[in-house]
């Protein structure tokens, strides 16, 4: 097998951001997290970590001019729209390998019953009928739904920031979550629809299970479109894969 050789600069936040810098940390590989620092106590992964923004594209791409890197992989969360678009003209501007991992969206199950939407204020629309709200699309974002005048139930790791509904409960916490603590937190506030981003992952599928189960409907936002032209992998060990060819 051959191994990573030269440093990779890995745009992260994400778990699979997390899994590939272990896998590369493992193989002796210089990694450089980069994280956008927008949750206050992040989980930390292995190797140098670089907190904050890069300043837009021309930024970034004045950075890997000053930092050569063996490759920039863009693992960000799926809905990180300006970073991704960012990230692949600046790779584009500097002749920098340049690799998407993200992982796959959610399917639909038997007995689910989904809404789909194409952004947030979609979404807020979409609810206006509901009398007990769940939102679970993070902390960003929320002034979409701040005109909702029905129960609102928020998640967030970190506490969100004005404007909300003015019916809102906030609940601080850090996934995952399992399947009975999602039944046990709907039946708690009563909810009768689920607000989400199509994020794809096992860690937080499973309010998805519980909707399910509750016969509850959910509202899912369609993912952002990808920059054209990208080469994208969906698993660490596809990234890894296309790591060790530009090594060689």
């Amino acid at each position: 097998m051959r191994a990573v050789t030269g440093r990779v600069l890995l745009l992260g936040g994400t778990g699979e951001a997390r899994g590939l810098a272990e896998a590369l940390a493992a193989e002796g590989v210089d990694v450089l997290s980069s994280l956008a620092g927008r949750t206050a106590d992040p989980v930390l992964p292995p190797g140098e970590v670089r907190i904050g923004g890069f300043g837009g594209t021309e930024g970034l791409a004045d950075w890997l001019r000053a930092n050569p890197v063996r490759a920039l992989v863009d693992a960000t969360h799926p809905f990180a729209r300006e970073m991704t678009e960012h990230a692949a003209r600046a790779a584009a501007r500097t002749g920098t390998p340049h690799l998407r991992l993200q992982r796959p969206g959610w399917r639909e199950q038997p007995g689910d019953d989904w809404r789909r939407v194409g952004s947030l204020e979609e979404a807020a629309g979409a609810v206006a009928g509901f009398a007990h709200v769940f939102v679970t699309t993070g902390r960003t974002g929320l002034g979409a739904f701040a005109g909702l005048t029905q129960e609102v139930l928020v998640r967030a790791v970190d506490p969100p920031e004005p404007p909300l509904p003015p019916r809102t409960t906030v609940v601080l916490e850090r996934g995952p979550f399992s399947v009975d603590d999602e039944l046990a937190l709907m039946r708690e506030h009563a909810v009768d629809v689920v607000v989400t981003k199509d994020s794809g992952g096992h860690l937080t599928e499973a309010k998805l299970t519980a909707a399910r189960q509750l016969g509850i409907p959910v509202v899912m936002v369609h993912r952002p479109p990808l920059p054209p032209g990208m080469t994208v992998v969906e698993t660490v060990e596809d990234a890894l894969a296309w790591l060790r060819a530009q090594a060689g």
